[in-house]
C-alpha cells in the first residue's frame, strides 16, 4: 500500500504536482523564477543548440527554466528552438516527429522532458517518489475528432509518462479531479456541475459528491462529461487579433516591387501571431525575405517596420505577456490600457471589458453549448444541479461567470485554488485508489 500519492496535472500551458500523504495537508511543488514563487509552471521546452550530455545529446530546458533560458539565449543572439502546447498536438496524426538540431524526437519524447522536469522538482522538494501517479486528461483532447484519436492521445501520454520514469499510471479526467478536490470540503451530499477550464480545453463533469458517496466507485457517481477544445489561449488570440495585429499592418496593402497590383498583406503572417512561440516560424531567411518585399511597397510601413522587429528580436513572449495583463485587468476592472512598446513598436489602446467580450462571444457560445449539451444527455435540469464549481484561469473571466451565474444561479458558484484544484484532486483521488 502506497505511503504517498500523487497527482500531475499536464496542462497546455501550465502544469503541476501534488502529494497527499494519510493524516498531512496535500502539497504542492513550488516553481522559483525572478525571486517569484508559483505552484504552477509553463509547460514548456526549449533547446540550446550547444546543450548537450557527455554523449552529445541535446539537454533542453523544461518549465520556467526554459524561458530564462529562452530569453538569455536571444540576448546572445542564439534562437534555439522553443516548444509549448504540447497537450494540443496528442491528438494530432499530423504531428509524428520533428527534428532538433540533428536529434529526431516524437511527441511523448517531447513531453517526456516537461513530465521528467516536474517529477524531478518533487523529489527534491518533497521526497515523492516518481514510480506511479494519477494523471490529469482532458475530456475532449484536442484535434481529438475520433475514439482512435482520444486512444493515441493516452497512448502517447503513458508513454510520455514512462519515458519519465513514471510507469504506473491511472488517467482521471480532470474536472473530476477538479470535483474530488471540491468534496473534501463537504460536510454533505451535492449534485455538482465541475467546470474545468484549461489554456486548450473547456472540460465539464455532471458528479455526486459529499460524504454519503465517498468511498463508493468513482465512475458510478458521475454523469455524465463534455468538453470543447478551447478556453484561456483562443481568450489571448482574440486581443492579438483585435488590438495588436492591426497595428502591426494587419488589413493593409503593399505593392510588389517589379509589379503595379496592389495586394493585402498575407493573412499567414498574422496567423503567427496565434501564440507567442509561433514567431519563431516568421524568422526563417524566406519568411524576412517576404516581409521585407511587403515593406518595400507597404502602404503602411511604419506598421510593417513594428512587425518585423518583433520577430527579429524575438518580443512574442513580453508581447503574449503584455496580452494576459490586460486579460487578467479586464477580469477585475471595466477597462485596460494595453501598452507595448519596444523600438519602432509603440502600441497603446484603451480595451474595454465591452469589447473584450464582444471578442470572445463565440468562444463563450461554443463553452455554454458544451454545458447544454450535457444537461441534455444526463437528463439532469439547471435547478437540480446543487454547486457549480469552477476552476482555472478562465474562471476569473467575468462574461464566463455571469454565463454560468445566468444559468444556474450567482449563489450556486463556487470556486478556489483555481490553478491548483485539478492537481489536489488527482493526489485526492490517487489516495482513494491506494495508489
Amino acid at each position: 500500500m502506497a505511503t504517498e500519492y500523487i497527482g500531475i496535472d499536464f496542462g497546455t500551458t501550465n502544469s503541476a504536482l501534488a502529494r497527499v500523504r494519510p493524516g498531512d495537508a496535500p502539497e504542492l511543488v513550488t516553481y522559483e523564477r525572478q525571486g517569484r514563487s508559483s505552484q504552477t509552471g509553463r509547460s514548456i521546452l526549449f533547446f540550446h543548440p550547444e546543450r548537450r550530455d557527455a554523449r552529445n545529446v541535446l539537454v533542453p530546458w523544461a518549465g520556467p527554466a526554459a524561458i530564462d533560458a529562452w530569453l538569455e539565449a536571444n540576448d546572445e543572439g542564439v534562437s534555439g528552438r522553443l516548444m509549448q502546447s504540447l497537450k494540443s498536438h496528442l491528438a494530432s496524426r499530423t504531428f509524428t516527429r520533428t527534428n532538433i538540431y540533428g536529434g529526431s524526437y516524437d511527441l511523448s519524447a517531447l513531453v517526456a522532458f516537461i513530465v521528467s522536469g516536474l517529477a524531478d522538482l518533487s523529489e527534491r522538494q518533497l521526497g515523492a517518489t516518481r514510480g506511479r501517479a494519477v494523471v490529469g486528461r482532458p475530456v475532449r483532447f484536442a484535434s481529438a475528432d475520433t475514439a482512435e484519436d482520444e486512444a493515441l492521445a493516452l497512448t502517447r501520454l503513458r508513454d510520455a509518462f514512462r519515458l519519465a520514469g513514471i510507469d504506473d499510471v491511472v488517467f482521471e479526467y480532470e474536472p473530476v479531479a477538479a470535483a474530488h478536490f471540491y468534496d473534501a470540503s463537504l460536510d454533505h451530499d451535492e449534485l455538482v456541475l465541475i467546470a474545468d477550464f484549461g489554456g486548450g480545453t473547456s472540460d465539464f463533469s455532471l458528479m455526486r459528491v459529499g460524504p454519503g458517496t465517498r468511498g463508493t466507485d468513482s465512475a458510478s457517481r458521475i454523469l455524465g462529461n463534455s468538453g470543447v477544445a478551447l478556453a484561456g489561449d483562443a481568450f489571448d488570440r482574440r486581443i492579438v487579433e483585435n488590438v495588436v495585429a492591426p497595428r502591426l499592418g494587419m488589413g493593409t496593402h503593399y505593392r510588389a516591387a517589379m509589379g503595379t497590383n496592389r495586394m493585402r498583406v498575407p493573412g499567414w503572417v498574422y496567423q503567427q501571431l496565434r501564440a507567442w512561440h509561433l514567431l519563431s516560424f516568421l524568422k526563417t531567411p524566406q519568411a524576412m525575405h517576404s516581409l521585407r518585399e511587403v515593406l518595400a511597397g507597404s502602404e503602411a510601413p511604419a506598421e510593417i517596420t513594428a512587425l518585423i522587429h518583433l520577430v527579429e528580436e524575438d518580443l512574442g513572449y513580453a508581447l503574449y505577456a503584455a496580452v494576459e495583463r490586460t486579460k487578467s485587468e479586464l477580469s477585475r476592472e471595466p477597462s485596460s490600457l494595453f501598452r507595448f512598446k519596444d523600438g519602432p513598436i509603440n502600441i497603446e489602446a484603451r480595451v474595454t471589458r465591452e469589447d473584450f467580450e464582444s471578442w470572445i462571444a463565440p468562444e463563450v457560445a461554443q463553452i455554454a453549448a458544451s454545458v447544454e449539451g450535457l444537461l441534455t444527455t444526463t437528463g439532469v435540469i439547471a435547478n437540480d444541479v446543487d454547486a457549480v464549481f469552477l476552476t482555472g484561469g478562465t474562471a476569473f473571466v467575468p462574461a464566463v461567470r455571469r454565463w454560468f451565474g445566468e444559468r444556474f444561479g450567482d449563489a450556486r458558484l463556487r470556486g478556489g485554488n483555481e490553478m491548483t484544484s485539478v492537481a489536489v484532486g488527482l493526489a485526492l483521488r490517487a489516495q482513494e485508489l491506494g495508489r
